[in-house]
Order: C-alpha cells, then sequence, then structure tokens
C-alpha cells in the first residue's frame, strides 16, 4: 500500500496539475494549487511545475484531456533528458481507479491526488495510537476501491501493525480466488479489526471525558495553519506543537485553563482543510468528539490569508456535518500583525474590496455585524490576548450558570470571599 504515498524523508520533485471549470474560474484554481503545493511541501515535496486545462469537468479516463497528458508526458521526458527526474505528479481532486490506472500508464512515474498526499501528511504526524489507527483505517478505505492499481500483493502486510493476520493470512485464499479477491478480504479484515481497536479507544475516551469533573469545555476549531495551536500554548501555558505547516497538529490536546480563579478544559483539534477527504472525516470522528461535546467553540481564522472568508465557509459546512452548528461561537481573527492590504488608486471608483482595505476599516464591515463574540488578535505578538481571556471568561462563566447552577451558588460564594480578601489587603496595605 505504501507504493501510493510519499514516505522519503528526501525532497522528491512534483508537479501539480488542476482544472479550471465553469464552477472554479483560473483565480480560484491557482489558489487551490497554492494550497496543494504547500501540501506538497509539508509532505517533502518540492514543486517544480504546474499545468492547468480549460474544461466542463474532469475527464472520467485520465482527469485531463489526452492531448494535456501527452503535454505534461513531454514535460517529465524534458526533465528526464537533462537529469532532472521529476518523482511524481499530483492532481488536485481524487482521482477514481480508472483515471489512477490511465494516468499512470502514460506519464509512468507516482501518481497521487489530493486526498493520498493529505493521507500521507496525517500518516507522517500521527503520534499516538489512536491517530495511528484513524490513518490507517483512512488509508485502506482509501485504497479499497484502487486496489487493481497494487503492484505488490497484499499478503506481505497481511499483520500489520497490531497483530491483524500475520502467518495466518497466507491460508487466507481459497480454490480459485484471484490475488484481487484476496488482497480486498485481507484489506476488509483489517479494517473490521481497526474500526474494532477505535472503538475501544472511544470507550476508553468517553470514560476519561466523563470523569472531568464539572467543568465547562471549550474547543479550538478553524482551518489549518491558522494558529490554533499558538493560541493554545498561550492560553494553556502549555506546549502542544506549533509549526507553520498544514496539520501541524494531528492528535487532539486537551488542557485545563484557569481565567481568574474560573477553570475550563480547552482542547486544541485537528485542522480542516478544503476537499477534506469523507474517508478521513469517518475515520476522525473520534478525534472530533471533542467539537461534539465542546459546550463552546471558538472558531480561529487568519485575516491575513487572502481566501480566508473561503476558509470559514469550509469550517462553518464541517462543522454542520458534525452537527455542531447550533453550539455558541467565539470568533477570534488571528495574525492581525500579518495582514496587508494594496491601497486602491485615487482615481479608482470601483467599489473596495477586502484586498484594498485597511485592517480598520475590514473590521467594520460585514464582522462588525457579529455581535460581542468576534475579537483580532496575533497570538504571536500577543496583541488583544488579554481581552480574549476577558471573553472567554464571561463565556464560560454564562455557560457555567447555565449548566451547573449550584456549582454556580458554590462558585460565587468563592469569589466573594477571595474579593473579601483582596480588600481587606488593601486596607491593611
Amino acid at each position: 500500500m505504501r507504493d501510493l504515498i510519499v514516505t522519503s524523508t528526501t525532497a522528491e520533485t512534483a508537479i501539480l496539475v488542476g482544472l479550471i471549470t465553469p464552477q472554479q474560474d483560473e483565480r480560484k484554481t491557482q489558489e487551490y494549487l497554492d494550497e496543494l503545493e504547500f501540501l506538497a511541501t509539508t509532505a517533502g515535496a518540492v514543486t517544480v511545475q504546474r499545468f492547468t486545462q480549460r474544461a466542463n469537468g474532469p475527464s472520467m479516463v485520465s482527469y485531463v484531456g489526452k492531448g494535456k497528458l501527452d503535454e505534461i508526458k513531454a514535460f517529465i521526458m524534458a526533465e528526464q533528458d537533462a537529469r532532472r527526474d521529476v518523482g511524481m505528479v499530483i492532481f488536485d481532486d481524487e482521482l477514481t481507479g480508472r483515471q489512477l490506472r490511465t494516468i499512470e500508464s502514460v506519464l509512468k512515474v507516482k501518481i497521487l491526488d489530493r486526498t493520498s498526499l493529505i493521507l500521507d501528511i496525517f500518516a507522517m504526524r500521527a503520534r499516538t495510537a489512536n491517530a495511528k489507527t484513524q490513518v490507517e483505517l483512512a488509508q485502506y478505505r482509501y485504497l479499497l476501491p484502487r486496489l487493481q492499481r497494487m503492484w505488490t500483493h497484499l499478503e506481505r502486510q497481511g499483520g500489520g501493525s497490531g497483530g491483524g493476520g500475520g502467518k495466518g493470512s497466507v491460508g487466507l485464499r481459497g480454490p480459485g480466488e484471484t490475488q484481487l479477491e484476496m488482497d480486498r478480504r485481507i484489506i476488509l479484515n483489517r479494517m473490521a479489526l481497526l474500526k474494532q481497536r477505535l472503538a475501544d479507544i472511544d470507550r476508553q475516551k468517553a470514560t476519561q471525558r466523563a470523569g472531568r469533573g464539572r467543568l465547562i469545555r471549550v474547543a479550538l476549531v478553524g482551518y489549518t495553519n491558522v494558529g490554533k495551536s499558538t493560541l493554545m500554548n498561550l492560553l494553556a501555558k502549555s506546549d502542544v506543537f506549533a509549526e507553520n505547516k498544514l496539520f501541524a497538529t494531528l492528535d487532539t490536546t486537551v488542557r485545563k485553563v484557569i481565567i481568574d480563579n474560573l477553570p475550563f478544559l480547552l482542547s486544541d483539534t485537528v485542522g480542516f482543510i478544503r476537499k477534506l477527504p469523507t474517508d478521513l472525516i469517518e475515520s476522525f470522528k473520534s478525534t472530533l468528539d471533542e467539537v461534539r461535546e465542546a459546550d463552546l467553540l471558538v472558531h480561529v481564522v487568519d485575516i491575513s490569508h487572502p481566501d480566508f472568508e473561503e476558509q470559514i465557509g469550509v469550517v462553518t459546512k464541517t462543522l454542520a456535518d458534525l452537527d455542531c452548528a447550533d453550539k455558541p461561537v467565539v470568533t477570534v481573527f488571528n495574525k492581525i500583525d500579518a495582514y496587508t492590504f494594496q491601497p486602491k488608486d485615487a482615481d479608482d471608483l470601483t467599489p473596495a474590496t477586502k484586498e484594498n482595505m485597511p485592517l480598520p476599516e475590514l473590521m467594520q464591515t460585514w464582522m462588525a455585524r457579529q455581535g460581542g463574540d468576534t475579537i483580532f488578535i496575533s497570538a504571536r505578538e500577543q496583541t488583544g490576548i488579554d481581552h480574549l481571556k476577558e471573553l472567554l471568561y464571561s463565556r464560560v462563566r454564562e455557560l457555567h450558570v447555565q449548566k451547573y447552577p449550584y456549582n454556580d451558588f458554590l462558585f460565587q460564594h468563592y469569589e466573594e470571599e477571595m474579593e473579601g480578601e483582596e480588600e481587606q489587603a488593601d486596607i491593611q496595605q
């Protein structure tokens, strides 16, 4: 299975391919390819060329037309003649088994699509047994309908990581059973084992969540690489791994945070992305349980990203898919220190857009109509963090009163005692 995935630690060269369609203009296609290049870089590949084609939609046989495929092949051969090998060609959409076989037969290099690239990054980022199990299940779900393109027999991997087959896998083939049928059965057996393992982990996590006491749960959500982990480290004074790469955080991290004597639980979750593979969402449902069970969502947005409004839409849709659309949300526009704009020419009479608005003007557009649950910060520069803490305290306090009224009475009594002690200390001074 691993021949589908980039695993080398050395940088491989890559070509990116995308389509310009009536539903996706050239600007949008280039933005998607920018993100695909970032994904490739995160996986350890270096992009050397991009190819785009205008079409009504992807070809069912080869994604792009025959002429474009020949153009890509000519470029690969020219690079080989110049002793610059192209390691792989990456397509911006998920490819079918038929498309993969056709493209591979023409280009004769490793072919990846957006889904397999994301799966590879997840495989590299997974650290805990839970995350590794979820990634492996997603890989098998991706692989199952594409078995015919396999170049090696899967019985060599029958044991997998965790004893899911071992020597017993050798005797799986029945009379007259083809290699493809046997491979399919091996994968289905392995998937059943992984699902059972995830169910066991889910039960353990549910027990852990039940034992966390009467604390409000707050979850950081948002597009990948918007600064959630940096914000987590600031609020929880923790050391969650943060890096300027996609999916730097894969395993959900939960920390206890105390703001002005008010404790609550804060979780940092995996970032969302456009065209996130369905199999990946399905496999990572247990990780996203922290989002489902949260009392308050903190939606972190990278305001410096030119496409941040579309990213907001992706996150909103994913939350709706997780049945979390009705949860209270605090929107945090992060990275105001990195925000840039292009001023309009003096004689330009066209309406202003976010691309040519200074930040104070942008903040007074639709964002100003979000009410008191919108805030602008820079986690890196620690700008606006005190204001964010005040807002979180207010929202968590309200939820605490609603959810645990008896606890709130005790908490209020505790607060009054603390205020009395502070007043007494002031008098003594």
